[in-house]
């Protein structure tokens, strides 16, 4: 500390405890108790505003403008909404209780987008109720579906159509979303002799007098640190869009790039920058759409993890600690913590690696290497596969976890029946509860047998 990966207002005072926000973690967990979500509200309304100026100017520059949407699944609560909205972002949301949680927060139907693969009717009519600013439909059948709910409810809806362009980006299989072979989208790519299942798409949505269509969606991955993906994919869908105005006349308004923007988790890595990605995509853009002799519709993306990863940070109390040997020269000390996969799945999901430092005091014992561990029943449970901690780490010490503001709470279980954690923001050396902490009644409310 300070620097990356930990959120810009991290620091440590003499006797080596960490500050957020300028309030001490050994304080949050007296009032607040562990493990708790911290979320620096500075920071991550910082990061929001950085990537709505960033991108407005780059695309100003080049004569177009762009709307950002805070992607919602990254985390969402009523107040993270309201921050959001505050820094000039819309809502995109994946789910009806998403698209509630942004319209408790205040955020008008028109600056929030429904996606998903799979949206059930209640969510397809929650948002044409809300006047939702977009639906982006992800398949011939669901086009359908929209357009009889909008014909029912006697309103023209709103879709984009999402399209996969086969640009494979991101840090993991799983979370590399525009190739062929997986549940998103319809295919760019057109089998001999016929239309791509996205031409026909947006053919389709053109043929419904229920359905207006505002554009073309297109999401490649996540933690992307290259922007040379987002090029590719821009040109495959400027050539989509060309391609309907051919057949149509038609020229579609929109044209959304997605998200995806990595950050760094480990000391040393280096995040996509808001400027830079934002001047290199509209420069991408602006060439792809000279080369195809077209006018350059509006643009929009996505943010979510880059927005909300950096400003969150995991606190966890110390508990069991094992030296376990690893092979005839290697030992590894294994440190449990009080959390564990049900406030962090990533590591056990995708691999994904973490870095963590003792938070409450100060050590000059030599570091040693560590795995830092949860409390489930699973081999799995891993919080940080390795890391360097010092010797003298103890039951009872605070254990800080960095980058974890992204997916840690929105993919959270109650596996064992553990209670999810509080998310605790830390503003002007305060703190508020955001979501409060379940508790073991709650989970018990729900057992009605």
């Amino acid at each position: 500390m300070p620097g990356e990966p930990w959120p810009r207002s991290a620091r440590r005072d003499d006797d080596g405890a960490v500050h957020v926000a300028g309030v001490d973690v050994r304080e949050v967990a007296a009032e607040h108790g562990t493990p708790a979500y911290l979320v620096d509200e500075s920071d991550m309304r910082g990061r929001a505003r950085a990537y709505r100026t960033a991108f407005e100017a780059a695309f100003a520059a080049i004569g177009a403008e762009v709307d950002v949407y805070y992607a919602g699944k990254a985390f969402l609560s009523t107040a993270v909404a309201r921050w959001m909205h505050a820094e000039g972002l819309r809502i995109d949301t994946a789910s009806g209780a998403e698209l509630l949680t942004a319209l408790r927060a205040g955020v008008p139907g028109a600056d929030i987008g429904l996606h998903g693969n799979n949206k059930s009717d209640a969510e397809i009519a929650r948002a044409l109720e809300e006047g939702v600013g977009r639906i982006i439909v992800d398949s011939l059948a669901e086009i359908e579906r929209v357009a009889d709910a909008a014909g029912a409810h006697g309103v023209v809806a709103p879709v984009m159509v999402r399209v996969t362009t086969g640009v494979h980006a991101g840090g993991h299989e799983y979370i590399s979303t525009a190739h062929e072979d997986q549940k998103f989208g319809l295919s760019v790519a057109a089998p001999e002799g016929a239309d791509s299942p996205a031409l026909a798409g947006l053919l389709a949505v053109l043929a419904h007098p229920e359905l207006a269509l505002q554009g073309i969606h297109s999401h490649i991955g996540s933690q992307i640190l290259d922007a040379s993906g987002f090029e590719a994919a821009a040109h495959k869908v400027l050539e989509l869009r060309g391609a309907l105005a051919a057949r149509t006349g038609v020229l579609v308004d929109e044209v959304d790039l997605g998200g995806g923007y990595g950050i760094a988790y480990l000391p040393g890595e280096v995040a996509l920058d808001p400027e830079r990605v934002a001047k290199e995509i509209a420069s991408a853009v602006a060439d792809a759409a000279a080369s195809l002799g077209q006018s350059l519709p509006r643009f929009s993306i996505e943010p979510g993890r880059s927005i909300a990863g950096p400003p969150g940070t995991t606190l966890y109390t110390i508990g069991t600690i094992k030296p376990v040997r690893v092979d005839d020269t290697t030992s590894r000390l294994y440190v449990s913590v009080d959390g564990g996969m049900s406030d962090n799945v990533r590591p056990a999901l995708y691999g994904a690696a973490y870095h963590a430092e003792v938070a409450g005091r100060l050590s000059t014992a030599e570091p040693v290497l560590a795995r830092v561990v949860g409390k489930h029943c699973e081999s799995g449970d891993i919080v940080v596969h390795d890391v360097w901690l010092p010797a003298d780490v103890r039951a009872g010490d605070l254990l800080l976890v960095a980058a974890t503001g992204a997916y840690g709470r929105s993919m959270a279980s109650n596996y064992n029946m553990v209670p999810r954690p509080p998310v605790v923001a830390l503003a002007e050396g305060g703190t508020s509860v955001l979501v409060r902490r379940e508790t073991e009644d709650d989970l018990l409310a729900l057992d009605v047998g």
